[in-house]
């Protein structure tokens, strides 16, 4: 039995590994690949894994950079079930459409400028259909349910406190009378976040296969953080400027305005219009709202009590293109909440472009802006960005919100990995190289722990463990 890493361990994005047993292969995640366009024109090299020789895929939650290749491995030959938390397979019903909406609408745009130079069109990465068959192969796992799916081989899920449905994924694997247990962390979300359950503590595992995204950093205290919105919010309303909230439509949109709820009148929300820009967040919003029995203490004991999220009545959403688009028309008094969240394509980028420029205007930032996107751009202060082959003048205020993130920081990992009590070997991934290795040696220093950086590509015999 044996653990080969691909995806996320050079890097963040594109998070997939493989593990074989017997004469079994189980992929864990098939994500995109998100950054820079040449990175990104990565996700269409062939995969470096026999699709043929894949048994079953372990998907641990939603997000692109976790599950947006899964259409691809259908497309080119996978046929297998697809395993995921029942959450998670509602929302890749939204995420994948709209992965496969994007890359149709990018393949077009590039056909135009490739038939100008009478280059041959391309392909779109994947379709809409690519993703609806993906969606197909789905097959939906409660929390806490073990689950043998393959001989020798059992999986189950634990709550990661990330996004709704997101897994830490536990895998026990048998060949040759002998056993030994695997813990994916996927992505781990913060301890005390409002809406999702605090991670899930897990004991035992002789290797922790664990992301490190904030391992070098801390979040700020989610009561400065919340201090910090106010702040921003009275900022724009003296200049009567905009806002402008690029936003992950999973997780972060809807915690976004479960914040703006709570606190409707202490950030006098009364005198914006607020628009939930997107139309995957708005339907995401829906798919949160069938699974009230996953919400923490606090977002469950409001539900029961209205009946809904806290409902604003200046929350207007936009689902139409032309809906969008008027919202422009707007120079001062609108807060927009739109994808995507890196600021990589969706409606945000259309609406930097009519704002970005403006010195009354204000640029929030709430989540991780991977390398090479136009979202890490502007939090490293560029001043000046392109946008649709035309350069604009930074002169809009960036703010950069770090306690909304859905990602554990450094105390929060250490909190988790910290709950094993027998010890395991970890192996970092899902980081920028330099913060696998300061957070590797972190493991291994305050908690003794066998910890180390996996390369693309490296095996470790799990029998020898």
């Amino acid at each position: 039995m044996e653990l080969e890493f691909y995806g996320a361990t050079g890097g963040v994005t594109g998070s997939c590994h493989i593990i074989r047993c017997g004469q079994y292969q189980i992929l864990l995640d098939c994500g995109l690949i998100q950054g820079r366009r040449k990175e990104e024109e990565a996700n269409r090299d062939p995969f470096p894994f026999d699709v043929d020789a894949i048994d079953a895929v372990v998907l641990s939650h939603a997000h692109i950079d976790h599950s947006g290749r899964l259409p691809l491995l259908v497309k080119r030959g996978y046929s297998g079930p697809i395993y995921t938390q029942n959450a998670t397979r509602d929302l890749c019903a939204v995420l994948l459409r709209d992965s496969a909406s994007l890359a149709e609408r990018d393949a077009k745009y590039q056909n135009k400028k490739r038939d100008k130079k009478n280059m041959e069109p391309i392909e779109p990465l994947y379709t809409e259909a690519d993703a609806v068959n993906a969606w197909e192969h789905m097959q939906g796992i409660t929390y806490r349910e073990k689950k043998e799916i393959l001989p020798g081989i059992s999986i189950r899920y634990q709550d990661a406190g990330h996004i709704l449905g997101s897994c830490m994924v536990e895998v026990w694997l048998t060949e040759n009378n002998i056993t030994r247990k695997i813990v994916f962390s996927g992505d781990i979300g913060q301890y005390d976040t409002p809406i999702l359950n605090d991670p899930t503590t897990i004991e035992e595992a002789d290797l922790v296969l664990m992301e490190s995204t904030y391992g070098n950093r801390l979040h700020r205290d989610r009561s400065q953080t919340i201090e910090e919105i106010g702040e921003v919010i009275s900022a724009a309303a003296a200049e009567k400027g905009n806002i402008l909230i690029p936003a992950f439509s999973i997780g972060r949109s809807q915690e976004l305005l479960y914040l703006m709820g709570t606190h409707f009148d202490e950030w006098q929300l009364d005198r914006w219009q607020i628009y939930l820009d997107s139309p995957m967040a708005i339907e995401a919003s829906h798919i949160y709202w069938d699974y009230p029995h996953l919400y923490d203490e606090e977002a469950t004991r409001l539900r029961k009590h209205i009946n809904e999220m806290p409902r604003m009545r200046n929350l207007h959403l936009t689902h139409a293109v032309e809906e969008s688009m008027a919202i422009n028309e707007m120079k001062s008094g609108a807060i927009i909440i739109a994808g995507s969240g890196m600021c990589n394509g969706g409606r945000i980028v259309h609406h930097l472009k009519h704002n970005i420029s403006r010195h009354e205007c204000h640029v929030m930032i709430v989540g991780y802006q991977a390398n090479g996107t136009l979202g890490r751009r502007l939090v490293n202060g560029e001043e000046e960005i392109k946008i649709h082959g035309n350069f604009y003048k930074v002169n809009a205020h960036i703010h950069t919100v770090g306690g909304l993130s859905a990602h554990a920081d450094q105390n929060d990992l250490l909190r988790w990995v910290g709950g094993f009590k027998n010890n395991p070997r970890v192996c970092v991934v899902h980081g920028e190289p330099e913060v696998k290795q300061e957070f590797s040696q972190l493991l291994h220093k305050k908690l003794q722990l066998n910890a180390s950086v996996p390369h693309v590509g490296e095996i470790i015999d799990l029998s020898n463990l």
